[in-house]
């Protein structure tokens, strides 16, 4: 199960809720399959009748089943799901690499150390935080990648 949205709070007295959305577009949820919430660790499936996005990453959906207030106000606050499993993507392997800072050569990109939610380079006996935010550019033809990195890490 791969947990999509959090229902946040009621959102009328029809059954409405709001909805936050994560990792996944409202256009992309699959009207025709379930979703579940899970009641007593078991998860129960609901059918999305109506979803309408609200601003980049909230929703407001009806459910089959969930047609009033004191309905709604029993979910609030559970976690919706989809089935299926999370695509891993797949990690490119800068070994070889010219690691700029802010256009500056650093080295040579001598390998890769993939803590978990951290992935490092190694330049040299350096160890080099590959952080999305840190990314200037990527080059594969010419196999360069620029960072910013902050002041004194190198």
């Amino acid at each position: 199960m791969l947990q999509i949205a959090k229902i946040l709070k009621s959102n009328g007295t029809d059954g409405g809720l709001l909805i936050g959305v994560y990792d996944i577009e409202v256009d992309q949820i699959d009207l025709q399959e379930p979703v579940f919430i899970e009641f007593d660790g078991l998860p129960v499936p609901f059918f999305i009748q109506d979803i309408r996005q609200r601003g980049g990453t909230k929703a407001i959906i009806h459910l089959n089943d969930i047609v009033t207030l004191e309905d709604a106000e029993e979910v609030v606050g559970r976690a919706l799901y989809i089935e299926g499993e999370w695509e891993e993507e797949e990690e490119t392997d800068f070994t070889g690499w010219t690691l700029l800072n802010r256009g500056e050569c650093v080295g040579e990109v001598t390998g890769m150390e993939p803590i978990p939610g951290n992935l490092c380079l190694y330049v040299g006996e350096t160890l080099v935080p590959l952080h999305p935010d840190l990314i200037l550019s990527a080059d594969p033809e010419t196999r360069t990648l620029d960072l910013d990195l902050p002041e004194g890490l190198l």
